[in-house]
């Protein structure tokens, strides 16, 4: 095992790599001067991120020869907001970016999709960097170029496809996560196994909790991230494969929506999807009930909930989920589409869901102790 995996995301003429591992950061210098010829480095970074982080930070910008033009936000889904989105760009403009310039996103999966939304369309399109801080930014939001916003209908229904100049995924830069971020972060690992990668599934499965530390963490990123990239590479703009990769986030952006405000964490959503998706599929009759339960353990054995009932945030309502996994993105005809498995490692896109038949199900797993 390697304290350092390169992953590349193959795009033709818009490659970019992803570096993963404990000192990743330092490891980059050289590269993140390459992405500044004006000599400066524009960071855009939340104060959380900053408080943690701060001294790594500027000793990089140093070691890589540049000089330093920081922007501090409030960090979290508050900031992913039409208003935050103009407050960024007039930084960004008061700042004189230039278009050849990368602009740096340190934080979490939140200030990376703010500022790749503002790198996107500020000046017609500047390049950004992404330096993600938390486990679920590092293995999701920092890979694959979607950017976005939250709008008063839901969450990330305003953006762009804007792929990053590189990414940098600093395990070292999460031993500040408190353990409850680390396990939602972890939620994506697992949700890449189940999607279509089994062998990487069996591998996290026989680890379990150990998978959350050292070497074992920096080899799951890298894998989870290497499947990523496989698949934005054959489906850059999610118009068919890659929504494979919304696997219990249909389930999950609902319960998200309906949560009481700063109480629910995407990952513990995520993971309840996931268990909820593998659920539904056995009761379509096209998954069997074994992989669902081995799903559903090996979520559990990472330390996250598996039934709505585990979520904090409620009570939920069957129908009020159903009427906001109306407006997920992937929907067509005004029509529910959802992510379902024909068994572990075998997902698969399901359009046109009954409604009625979903909303049932719910209220019976809404009760399911």
């Amino acid at each position: 095992m390697s304290t350092h995996r390169l992953v590349t995301v193959p795009l033709g003429e818009r490659s970019y790599d992803i570096v993963v591992g404990d000192g990743a950061l330092e490891h980059s210098a050289e590269r993140l001067a390459a992405l500044c010829p004006n000599g400066r480095a524009i960071v855009v970074t939340d104060k959380a991120a900053l408080a943690h982080h701060g001294v790594r930070l500027h000793a990089l910008i140093a070691n890589a020869g540049l000089t330093l033009d920081l922007i501090t936000l409030e960090g979290g889904e508050a900031a992913k907001t039409w208003d935050g989105l103009r407050t960024l760009t007039d930084q960004l403009l008061a700042l004189g970016v230039e278009r050849n310039e990368c602009v740096m996103a340190f934080g979490g999966g939140t200030i990376g999709d703010l500022v790749g939304f503002a790198a996107a369309i500020t000046k017609r399109g500047t390049g950004f960097v992404q330096i993600p801080t938390t486990l679920l930014a590092q293995v999701d939001s920092s890979v694959g170029g979607k950017t976005g916003i939250n709008t008063r209908a839901g969450k990330n229904l305003a953006g762009a496809f804007h792929q990053p100049a590189l990414v940098i995924a600093d395990t070292g830069l999460l031993s500040t996560l408190p353990q409850r971020e680390l396990r939602a972060g972890y939620a994506e690992i697992l949700k890449a196994g189940l999607i279509a990668d089994r062998a990487l599934f069996e591998r996290l499965e026989s680890v379990g909790a150990r998978g959350l530390s050292g070497n074992a963490l920096i080899d799951a990123i890298a894998d989870a991230v290497a499947f990523k990239a496989r698949i934005v590479a054959e489906d850059e703009r999610e118009g068919g494969r890659r929504a494979l990769l919304n696997l219990g986030h249909t389930f999950g952006h609902a319960f998200e929506a309906e949560a009481e405000k700063g109480t629910l964490v995407h990952g513990e959503a995520v993971a309840v999807g996931m268990a909820l998706a593998f659920a539904y599929s056995v009761r379509l009759g096209v998954c069997s009930e074994g992989d669902a339960l081995r799903a559903q353990a090996a979520i559990a054995a990472a330390g996250l909930p598996v039934r709505p009932l585990d979520l904090p945030g409620g009570p939920y309502q069957a129908d009020r989920l159903v009427t906001r996994m109306t407006s997920d993105k992937k929907n067509t005809g005004g029509q529910i589409t959802l992510i379902l498995a024909r068994g572990i490692g075998e997902a698969y896109i399901a359009p046109k869901a009954d409604r009625d038949d979903l909303t049932a199900f719910l209220k019976e797993e809404l009760k399911r102790k």
